[in-house]
């Protein structure tokens, strides 16, 4: 299914230029926020990949980037609310500040995993960047420091976000339909 062909079925929640000037926002903070000082992100694979790469270019300041991969969801739209590691950091992070960059803080399983992991390393800070928060799905108490947009509770697709495991190239950030069919 082409770009073009989703046109129809899955309306735009955000646009590209939408996403990017909120992304500039969010890099001016961070360049406000650590200056003087040097940050690591840290990207949740596979959903942040593209927000963490749009980001970085937004950051003035030194920066550098290690990824992890957590599995939290299976090849539908409900979590199975468990977290496993699966690609743990490549650098050590103790006395570093840290910004874990995810694509949507959702009920917070996730990012309460990688925050309690990432403390036992101890950086000299910790913050989180989503692009996306949806706080009526939460179900661990955790906020992030830097939000692209709050959306209702809908499920999202585009901009590096999935459906079992389509549509990330999708270039903005779409709903999916009610009931679209499963995929095999």
């Amino acid at each position: 299914m082409s770009h073009a062909n989703i046109h129809k079925d899955f309306p735009v929640l955000f646009t590209e230029q939408e996403i990017a000037h909120r992304t500039a926002e969010i890099g001016r903070q961070i360049d406000h926020d650590y200056q003087g000082k040097s940050v690591v992100l840290v990207g949740v694979l596979k959903g942040a990949a593209i927000f963490l790469a749009d980001l970085s270019r937004r950051i003035t300041i030194d920066c550098t980037f290690d990824f992890v991969a957590v599995s939290s969801y299976g090849k539908g739209q409900k979590t199975s609310g468990a977290v496993k590691m699966i690609k743990d950091l490549d650098q050590p992070i103790e006395g570093k500040n840290i910004i874990i960059v995810e694509d949507i803080l959702d009920t917070g399983l996730t990012l309460c995993f990688l925050r309690s992991l990432f403390e036992q390393h101890k950086p000299c800070s910790m913050r989180i960047a989503a692009l996306l928060d949806k706080p009526s799905r939460r179900l661990e108490k955790i906020e992030a420091d830097y939000v692209g947009f709050k959306i209702p509770n809908h499920f999202v697709v585009g901009y590096g976000m999935d459906y079992a495991e389509r549509f990330r190239n999708v270039p903005d950030i779409r709903l999916m339909p009610p009931g679209y069919p499963e995929l095999h």
